[in-house]
């Protein structure tokens, strides 16, 4: 696998689409951080560690519904290992004016835009979310 985060991406996406309630996905610190800005903002219920089927560590992430449609409505990988994508505290993009979030990855951890903006750090634009 060359891009965890969006295998990640895709497996919520797509248990999105099927109503799933529950998603596993391979255990990384990095997908953790992510999840914990997802969380942070509203956008899944949260995630636990578990072991898969394989024996390898995993994480059940629980997707998050509001009257029977996913919260996440768009989900966005920006940077990724062919190009990478790096922006300025100035530079960091709001997405939907706002409404959406930026996930970044800084020199301080992974964080949303906005917390990026109020802590004056730059870094990797990893995804968006609306």
């Amino acid at each position: 696998m060359n891009d965890p985060i969006a295998d990640m991406l895709t497996r919520i996406r797509n248990s999105q689409l099927r109503g799933k309630s529950t998603v596993l996905t391979p255990a990384s610190k990095l997908r953790a951080w992510v999840l914990d800005v997802l969380a942070d903002e509203g956008y899944i219920r949260g995630y636990e560690s578990t072991t898969g089927k394989d024996g390898h560590p995993a994480i059940e992430i629980s997707l998050k519904y509001y009257e029977g449609e996913p919260v996440i409505r768009e989900l966005k990988r920006v940077s990724k290992p062919g190009r990478r994508v790096y922006m300025g505290v100035k530079d960091i993009p709001q997405v939907r004016q706002g409404l959406g979030v930026s996930i970044v990855s800084t020199p301080k951890g992974v964080m949303s835009d906005r917390s990026a903006r109020e802590a004056n750090v730059g870094g990797e634009v990893l995804c968006t979310v609306f």
